[in-house]
């Protein structure tokens, strides 16, 4: 799942749609005066949204870059009531604020709510736009930080209101964790020492969890193992300073952050930080696989990210490396996200063999295999991805181990089928796609499935990347329960590559059969179930509960990718490949992952 966006779609556009630029304005003796507090009220939305106010705080914090600039302001005591935020976001769009930080100002301006996606039912930023202020003191004294800890913040995520919005509830700040973070909005606060469990991102960004308890992946993350398990202490992490931001990996620690609690599009609650603490490392390292015996199959999966010939040079040398010294060079890998010749020039371009040929010669030189490959170019635009990248599965596979012998011919539009042949099932078409105009697929990847020869044995293996999780609710969304709009595709989808996996079965039932790929989805998901059908095995769920993740969102690892296979494949090695997700140099934002089969 690729989750590249714009920087200033990210956090800087913030206010852009929601108010007005700098305006100067004239005192106004209709401007109501309020504290902060009452401005912020004890919902999420303010109770003067849409008036023009004047109140009085302190300058807290400035952020002077991008396009939404602007000022936090903090009452220097507050109103002591838990459920109403001491401080609020000066909005002046593009324009450099002409304050300074301990500053006491009084500021006019026009509340209102920003919603920063309301396209992913985001919640609203109260701030004040079209403002104008006048300078009361200078040199004052920040109000004190409020700690974010294991303490202050509730155990359970959310309350829910049957998929609406909960805007209008009174927040309960001691009892769910988004309302004790809404009552902080634009508040100082701080973390003390927290592991990370999100890595640094190339937006300056990570992830830490101020509750032990949720820290439960073997490596130090935050596992999301169920649709009410959402980790409530994860806080992410940006910065307002010009300084380096620390390189983090999941396992890590960071003490010390302080700055203003913010609420941005992705992520949402966010410590935009005037001080970064110090990270220590937690010596968490990539992991390398066991190599696969003479006598045993190796088959792997690995997403590669939007893979074509104008990425570096660097990225075709980490996955060759990945692929030969982290899985041990498996004999066959389904790829996902292999892109045309061109990438995303949107030109009518399909073939991708000059982005096989470079990754094919990068892992020989990398002292992997001279890898063959198989696959289907996709019709032009249509499979979904970025726009003009045609990304699509592809098989490479180590001819030296396995055979491979192509059967008929294919098209993007042809649908493959299974046919016996002398009481053992074959593909009508090798490699082949599944029901490529079923509705299931549209704009999406369609699955492909190819024969594979190993010591003899049969082997049906069948690449699958399952349409993403755009237009999905956020956790953070003021929509609880979330929507999930894309989960009944990826359903749907499911259940038709599960109704090619049992005719498969129908026509030889101890067939070998190996599904894998980049589902989107969770094990416990309705896509995955629909998947194994009561025939198929997810070796997710075969694995230790703590090892069970292959991405890591939000702070939360998670279940993306999975290997199933059918009841005949009964010895077998599997192992997710920790390389990718918890590391700020990741090659891709998924972890492979390889099954090593005894026949």
């Amino acid at each position: 799942m690729n989750r590249t966006l714009a920087l200033g779609t990210r956090v800087l556009a913030a206010g852009l749609l929601g108010s007005a630029a700098l305006v100067a304005l004239p005192a106004s003796a209709h401007a109501a005066t309020y504290t902060i507090s009452a401005i912020q009220g004890s919902t999420r939305i303010s109770p003067y949204n849409g008036s023009t106010v004047t109140t009085t705080g302190i300058v807290t914090a400035i952020r002077s870059t991008g396009s939404s600039r602007g000022f936090w302001i903090q009452s220097a005591s507050g109103d002591g009531n838990a459920a109403t935020s001491d401080a609020i976001f000066v909005y002046t769009g593009s324009t450099t604020p002409s304050t300074t930080v301990g500053n006491s100002v009084t500021v006019t301006g026009k509340v209102s709510e920003y919603y920063p996606d309301s396209s992913a039912g985001s919640q609203s930023l109260t701030e004040l736009g079209s403002a104008s202020w006048t300078t009361n003191s200078t040199g004052n004294t920040l109000p004190a930080a409020v700690t974010i800890s294991d303490s202050t913040v509730p155990a359970t995520y959310t309350r829910t209101n049957s998929g609406a919005s909960i805007n209008s509830f009174t927040l309960a700040p001691t009892t769910y964790a988004l309302d004790y973070y809404e009552s902080l909005e634009g508040m100082r606060v701080s973390v003390g020492s927290a592991p990370v469990v999100g890595r640094t991102d190339e937006y300056s960004e990570l992830w830490v969890n101020v509750k032990p308890s949720q820290v439960t992946s073997a490596r130090g993350g935050s596992l999301y193992s169920s649709y009410s398990s959402q980790n409530s202490g994860r806080v992410q992490i940006s910065t307002l300073l010009s300084s380096a931001f620390p390189t983090a990996t999941v396992g890590d620690t960071l003490s010390g952050a302080t700055g203003v609690l913010d609420y941005i599009a992705y992520g949402g609650y966010t410590l935009q930080a005037t001080s970064l603490g110090t990270l220590t490392s937690g010596g968490v390292a990539k992991e390398t696989t066991t190599a696969q015996s003479t006598g045993q199959l190796s088959v792997a999966t690995y997403n590669v990210e939007n893979l074509d010939p104008t990425d570096a040079a660097s990225k075709f040398t980490a996955l060759a490396s990945g692929i030969v010294n982290n899985l041990k060079s498996p004999d066959i890998v389904a790829l996902e996200e292999v892109q045309d010749n061109n990438g995303a020039t949107d030109d009518g371009t399909v073939s991708a063999t000059t982005t096989l040929s470079t990754l094919i010669s990068a892992i020989k030189t990398a002292g992997g295999p001279t890898y063959s490959y198989t696959q289907i170019n996709p019709t032009n635009d249509a499979d979904g991805g970025e726009t003009g990248g045609n990304i699509r599965q592809v098989f490479l596979y180590n001819s030296a181990r396995v055979g491979f012998t192509s059967r008929g011919s294919t098209t993007a539009t042809t649908a493959n089928s299974v046919t016996t042949s002398s009481g053992v099932a074959q593909l009508t078409y090798n490699p082949g796609r599944i029901a490529p105009a079923n509705s299931a697929w549209t704009d999406s990847r369609k699955p492909l499935a190819a024969e594979f020869t190993f010591n003899g044995e049969k082997y049906f293996v069948i690449a699958n990347h399952f349409v993403s999780k755009g237009g999905d609710y956020s956790l953070h969304s003021q929509y609880q329960a979330p929507a999930r709009s894309s989960e009944t595709q990826r359903g749907s989808q499911g259940s038709v590559v599960n109704s090619f996996v049992d005719s498969i079965l129908a026509a030889q039932s101890d067939a070998n059969v190996v599904v894998l790929g980049d589902l989107n989805d969770y094990q416990f998901s309705t896509a995955v179930s629909n998947l194994e059908g009561g025939v198929l095995t997810d070796l997710v769920d075969t694995l230790p509960a703590a090892q069970q993740y292959t991405y890591v969102y939000d702070g939360n690892s998670q279940v993306l990718d999975h290997t199933l296979v059918s009841s005949s494949i009964t010895s077998y090695d599997y192992d997710i490949v920790h390389i990718n997700s918890e590391f700020a140099d990741q090659t891709s934002d998924h972890d492979p992952q390889v099954v090593r089969i005894t026949p």
